[in-house]
């Protein structure tokens, strides 16, 4: 006869059920109840990551009830999982979950990855040094001594008053045996004369850049010096230079057909006659006051090589030169670089970075001992310097501000301009300030159409590019610099460490191809602490990533933004909205979770944090590596084998 499955039969069915799948279940452990609390926190651990749902669950959780506090709880299941035994499926299950969490990387660690394999797949393997060095194996570890040394009372300054000191005035430093920073001119122990010759410069007291430079160059150390245009690079390698070959010719005059003693390797030819000048000036201070003659050599592209030649043969202290003209004196042994153990490379990255690195790499394999190498530039990506790093020993690393940051002396305007509209708008731009004006273009054509314009309009102006004859180059700068012409129409030749006095204005006629060549442009004027002036026209043919590194760079440098800027979005904006989130997550689970829940995320706060921002490339802020146009722009170029840009400006084999 069937039994009657009333309301007992089920829960008896169940105690035999229970009683099979456990065996003797009363001999084993006791399992504590798993409240509803941590029920809910293992699913919120699930969904971690969507803070807005762990908030809301968080105030509508209800309070936990029980004879034993939600503490003693916990206590025991800690006990329970380190033990191994009684652990409930619950437990599994949410164990596994945060081993997967663990192991689980995120979209942003992925394309910190990939992000990390473009660049080392970009790098330069080949160390940058001299073929004979790299077959035989040498290598030089420590720095060149010299008879320097800072006043006493330096010295003995305590490295946390040296610290303040970097810190007040912005300067950055990496590298081993810092050597002290010097406030003054005089602490450098400079002559009379070079101080004399500063003064009447206007040149008081040295710039950030000088304070920690000079010393760190005259101690005989190798230096990657990045500064904001006008901010007194040249003369961190200058007045040294000119020290070591005073010291040399005291201890043994040169003879014919020695030397040179220290060579400066500049991008472009104006950049080159400018140092030059500058060197002139000051050697001519130390010759008045009886000190000795140096000699100075420009070699230059677009000069007779044979004027050079006469100045090289009655030896030579100090060379300054473009590589493409001397790589050709050196390999017509027309000059030997026996005795050279100062070499100074300016606007180093705009060399160095695919412009004239294998003649860069070619003249370092004339060298015959070790040198003493200098980089400086106002932009020095991440790339290009851990590329120079090769061919340094022990450097060190002086940076004053961010690399490739505006000035903060320019007021940056930023107009949407239709191209056809671009030539007739310069007049009204350049009603805003009074002459000097530069105008920059970065077609050869655009530059002649701009002058020729100009011209019509009655306006004072000169042109040049890479396309003119060195003459007419020379003279055009030379009417500019003098005040006899009001205008100067140009392309990125110009733009290089060029140093126009009083320059008030500068109107870019198109945005460069990279913001690297925009940094350089604006940073002619706002120079020395003086105020500036950049208008720049822009229009639907700009690239769009292109315009995101102008809009970061006007934000960083707390410029107006126009609309037409401010409605572009870029994808950097996930790091900053995750690490906000994660911010947020870590403060409000520190009060709940366990310390490994929290360290995990704490972990990824700091790669979020800590993350670089911008190209790692190029240095732009409004793009990644994976979207560099500069990047891509490099890589054609490579496959083509043709020049991108208005590179000639550095002379090369013209006799």
């Amino acid at each position: 006869m069937t039994e009657e499955r009333g309301p007992d039969y089920y829960a008896r069915k169940r105690k035999m059920l229970e009683a099979e799948e456990k065996g003797e279940s009363d001999e084993e452990e006791y399992v504590p109840y798993v409240s509803v609390k941590d029920r809910k926190r293992a699913v919120l651990q699930k969904h971690g990551n969507c803070l807005g749902m762990l908030m809301k669950q968080e105030m509508e959780r209800p309070e936990s009830s029980g004879n034993e506090s939600d503490g003693e709880v916990n206590s025991e299941l800690d006990d329970n999982r380190i033990a191994g035994v009684g652990r409930s499926l619950l437990d599994q299950h949410s164990e596994l979950k945060k081993k997967e969490e663990e192991s689980k990387e995120t979209a942003l660690e992925k394309q910190l990855k990939e992000e990390e394999k473009i660049l080392e797949s970009v790098a330069e393997k080949t160390a940058l040094m001299g073929v004979a060095e790299l077959a035989k194996g040498i290598e030089y570890t420590e720095p060149i001594k010299t008879g320097w040394r800072a006043p006493r009372y330096i010295q003995e300054r305590s490295e946390e008053k040296h610290a303040k000191i970097r810190e007040k005035h912005c300067i950055q430093t990496q590298g081993e045996d810092l050597p002290p920073i010097c406030q003054t001119f005089q602490e450098c122990k400079f002559p009379r004369s070079v101080i004399h010759a500063l003064k009447k410069k206007d040149i008081l007291k040295p710039s950030p850049i000088q304070m920690q430079g000079l010393p760190t160059v005259l101690s005989g150390r190798d230096l990657i010096g990045v500064a904001y245009t006008g901010s007194g690079k040249t003369m961190v390698f200058i007045l040294p230079i000119i020290m070591f070959c005073l010291e040399q010719e005291k201890r043994l005059p040169f003879i014919a057909n020695e030397g040179p003693y220290g060579m400066i390797i500049v991008p472009s030819r104006e950049l080159a006659r400018q140092i030059y000048e500058v060197l002139q000036y000051y050697c001519r201070s130390l010759d008045r006051d009886g000190h000795g003659r140096l000699r100075t050599s420009l070699c230059i592209g677009g000069v007779n090589v044979k004027e050079q030649m006469d100045v090289i043969r009655k030896g030579v202290h100090i060379v300054v030169c473009t590589p493409g003209r001397i790589l050709d004196i050196l390999n017509k042994k027309m000059m030997n670089m026996d005795m050279c153990r100062y070499v100074v490379f300016d606007e180093a990255d705009r060399m160095i970075d695919m412009g004239f690195e294998e003649d860069v790499r070619t003249i370092f394999s004339f060298f015959k001992g070790q040198r003493q190498t200098l980089l400086f530039s106002a932009t020095m990506p991440k790339k290009i310097q851990n590329f120079a790093l090769s061919a340094l020993v022990k450097p060190i690393t002086v940076n004053v501000g961010r690399a490739g940051a505006a000035s903060t002396n320019v007021k940056q305007i930023v107009e949407f301009v239709k191209p056809e509209a671009r030539i007739v708008h310069i007049l009204d731009c350049l009603q805003r300030t009074a002459p000097p004006v530069l105008i920059f273009a970065e077609k050869k054509r655009d530059v002649d159409a701009i002058h020729e314009y100009l011209l019509l309009k009655g306006v004072e102006a000169v042109a040049t590019h890479g396309d003119k004859d060195q003459e007419d180059r020379s003279w055009a700068v030379d009417q500019f610099k003098s005040g006899k012409k009001d205008v100067l129409v140009a392309t990125d030749v110009a733009s290089k460490g060029l140093d126009f006095p009083g320059i008030q204005h500068v109107i870019n006629f198109d945005m460069p191809e990279d913001i690297e060549n925009y940094v350089h442009r604006i940073g002619r004027t706002g120079r020395s602490g003086a105020k500036g002036v950049s208008t720049t026209f822009v229009n639907q043919s700009c690239d769009e990533t292109i315009l995101l590194d102008l809009k970061h760079l006007l934000m960083e440098a707390k410029q107006f933004v126009p609309d037409f800027l401010r409605v572009l979005e870029s994808d950097l904006t996930q790091f900053e909205d995750h690490g906000g989130q994660y911010f947020v997550l870590c403060i409000f689970l520190s009060y709940h979770e366990s310390a490994s829940t929290v360290g995990l995320l704490v972990s990824r706060l700091l790669l979020y944090v800590t993350v670089e921002a911008g190209c790692s490339y190029c240095g732009g802020l409004g793009h990644r590596i994976a979207d560099c146009p500069k990047l891509e722009a490099t890589t054609s170029k490579e496959a083509r084998q043709i020049g991108r840009r208005d590179y000639l400006a550095s002379g090369g084999a013209d006799w």
